[in-house]
């Protein structure tokens, strides 16, 4: 069963909602987010890219970036352009991109889910990440931005749903990306807790950082209070919970920038030992087993036959594997993808032109099929991880629409110790 509660947002006025919410940190640079939040010294980017206040060169993991951090936040805090809730909610989030919509409930859910793998998890996490994001956490005892999380559908909880999106909307506006974003309060948040604790499992499907982070952030200030119980504000972490089937994945695509020696001639020959390989003027591929490939200015799909993929290989048969299994290693030299500088990733939503540019110069290009939300769910119930870059999820949530407070202010909160790469 997943645990979730309601709990005292703070948020920004209703009116303020689009000018201080921002794309969450981990999808703009220090210059994009410098660039976004030009002019306004409302933005949530103050919060969670701090950096963009500093000195040109500031290291991003010193004490003055977490500090920023914090003084971002007191600052929007004591100027009402944030606000804490003086009764506990579970509020929808709705987002509506190119014809598709999702809604999400936002609560928090418990760090013990997520130990305990009720919350399941289909990626490793990185060592500096997660550092990073448990000093964060504890910098300002608060969580920032939600765990974008998946259930399978439910339809209790979709009525349920549905009639509080009937209400009026607590906020409504629309971001230059596109998207239409809506937030509700729900009338009664009783309901939505019961009915999720008949949901056997949740899925972390963006934000494996963060969730991580908090179950640390929690597991350091369970250890700073000696009367530590587990129903502690700092044993639950932000959340938004969609639907499985509602959800947009798009691909993640790869560039590999030389080609290993090879002549563009002799790429293509091995390219074509690997299944049927044809010139296109489609490239972004309709159907799984197919890859569009990019050489020498010139578009090209690669055909897998089918037959010859282990269906019964939750890991093995996703695209990122058969590609990686049958042409970035063998034919290209890329062994571990985690750590060869040769290749790079680049999400869906950057488009076929952004690998083309990528390879002008030479190299590679790959556009993939999107993994599927149902192959997600399956390689996390085998309690397996993905390889890297396996998904892109678009719409992204916006920071700053909601903040949870951990109120554990008179804990000590030092850098968090070395770990090492761990899936949970």
């Amino acid at each position: 069963m997943v645990h979730i509660k309601a709990f005292d947002a703070i948020r920004p006025p209703a009116s303020q909602a689009a000018r201080v919410s921002s794309p969450p940190y981990d999808v703009v640079s220090t210059a994009e987010a410098l660039a976004l939040a030009e002019g306004n010294p409302s933005s949530f980017l103050h919060v969670i890219r701090p950096e963009i206040g500093l000195p040109d060169g500031t290291d991003p993991y010193s004490d003055a970036v977490y500090g920023a951090a914090r003084a971002g936040l007191d600052r929007l805090l004591s100027e009402g352009m944030l606000r804490r809730e003086q009764t506990p909610g579970i509020h929808l989030y709705r987002q509506v991109w190119n014809g598709r919509s999702q809604t999400g409930l936002v609560c928090c859910c418990h760090v013990d889910d997520y130990r305990t793998d009720i919350i399941r998890k289909h990626e490793k996490t990185r060592q500096d990440k997660e550092d990073d994001r448990t000093r964060h956490l504890l910098s300002l005892d608060a969580h920032t931005g939600p765990v974008f999380l998946a259930y399978r559908n439910d339809a209790e909880l979709e009525a349920l749903i549905a009639n509080d999106q009937a209400r009026r909307p607590w906020c409504h506006f629309v971001t230059p990306d596109g998207v239409t974003h809506t937030v509700w309060d729900v009338a009664d948040p009783e309901p939505y807790i019961a009915l999720m604790a008949n949901v056997p499992h949740a899925y972390v499907a963006d934000g494996h950082h963060r969730s991580a982070s908090a179950e640390r952030a929690a597991t350091h200030l369970a250890g700073q209070n000696p009367s530590h119980t587990g129903s502690e504000e700092y044993n639950w972490f932000l959340s938004v919970l969609f639907p499985a089937e509602s959800l947009s994945v798009l691909p993640y695509n790869r560039v590999v920038r030389d080609l290993n020696g090879m002549s563009t001639e002799a790429f293509l020959e091995a390219l074509g030992r690997c299944g049927e390989l044809v010139t296109t003027d489609t490239p972004e591929p309709d159907r799984p087993c197919t890859f569009g490939v990019h050489v020498d200015g010139t578009w090209w799909m690669l055909a897998i036959d089918e037959g010859s993929v282990d269906w019964s290989d939750s890991i093995g048969s996703l695209d990122v594997s058969i590609l990686q299994d049958r042409v970035l290693t063998p034919i290209l030299g890329i062994g571990d993808p985690r750590t060869d500088e040769r290749i790079s990733f680049v999400g869906g939503i950057r488009g076929t032109d952004e690998l083309e540019a990528r390879v002008a110069a030479g190299g590679a290009a790959f556009a993939l099929h999107a993994t599927s939300m149902d192959q997600l769910l399956a390689v996390s119930d085998d309690g397996k991880c993905m390889p890297p870059k396996s998904t892109w999820f678009e719409p992204k949530l916006r920071s700053g629409l909601f903040v949870h407070a951990m109120d554990s202010a008179s804990c000590e909160h030092p850098q968090p110790e070395h770990v090492q790469e761990t899936t949970s």
